[in-house]
């Protein structure tokens, strides 16, 4: 992309060209950020009005399902309670988008926080008809909430098993390129549509039947408080996904407040 400025020379025009590209990348990031900043605040300030009614007909829910008397409904129980667990878990989503959150940071291995995850993520991916692999080679430490990279790593790689319905391997990756340790975690889907791309981390935007479209929300959000920055290249062998930190000496942690 680039901007073009014509400007009158003596007897003819001047021509200006400049590479506008990461600018635009920029704005687009600035303004993705924006948006969920406002969901944030709408998230905590309504988050859990919504959810003390629901615990309660939940409560009553479960008591019926105990009586007797209602036990020709227990298939129209269980649904009901099922509807709402779910309507729950879409609040809790929600509420982690919240920019109020108190974040634990630590040094972290990055390489181990994926090692004590793998047995969950590839127990996922059998039941799906699919693999997962390891690529990750020697990086530092990094600075982190390793429970929210842990969330961050379950939403990414539960995205690329949803791209592959057919099966395929999803494969998660560690490198260190300059100053930053990159996480990566690739599908082999059949890529992003450039028009949905542009979509991708909008609160409740969501290609899938049963998605709520939080969690590549919730993932921006965490690479927000992280600092890092998340980049997407997608074609139709697949999708890539970086999340990238930037490296920060152990006495961060002394000299600064986190």
């Amino acid at each position: 992309m680039f901007d073009a400025h014509l400007y009158p020379y003596e007897n003819g025009l001047f021509a200006y060209f400049r590479d506008a590209t990461e600018q635009k990348k920029y704005e687009t990031e600035l303004s993705r950020l924006e948006r969920l900043n406002a969901v944030g605040e709408i998230a905590a300030s309504i988050g859990h009005e919504v959810r003390n009614p629901m615990t309660t007909v939940r409560g009553y829910l479960q008591r019926f399902t105990q009586k007797a008397a209602f036990k020709e409904y227990q298939a129209q129980l269980m649904l009901m309670i099922e509807e709402l667990d779910r309507a729950n878990n879409i609040i809790t989503e929600f509420l982690s988008l919240t920019k109020t959150k108190t974040n634990q940071m630590k040094l972290c291995d990055l390489n181990m926080v994926i090692r004590n995850l793998f047995p969950l993520v590839q127990a996922d991916a059998f039941r799906r008809g699919n693999t997962i692999e390891l690529q990750l080679e020697e990086i530092p430490e990094v600075v982190m909430d390793d429970k929210e990279i842990r969330q961050c790593i379950l939403n990414l790689v539960g995205n690329g098993l949803d791209a592959m319905p057919k099966g395929g391997k999803v494969t998660i990756g560690t490198a260190q390129l300059g100053n930053h340790v990159v996480l990566t975690v690739r599908d082999r889907g059949l890529g992003i549509p450039s028009h949905i791309k542009e979509k991708l981390g909008t609160p409740f935007f969501t290609t899938k039947e049963h998605g709520t479209g939080l969690g590549l929300s919730v993932c921006y959000r965490i690479a927000q408080r992280h600092k890092a920055s998340i980049k997407i290249e997608t074609g139709p062998e697949g999708t890539l996904f970086y999340f990238i930190f930037n490296t920060v000496p152990v006495q961060y942690l002394s000299s600064n407040s986190l």
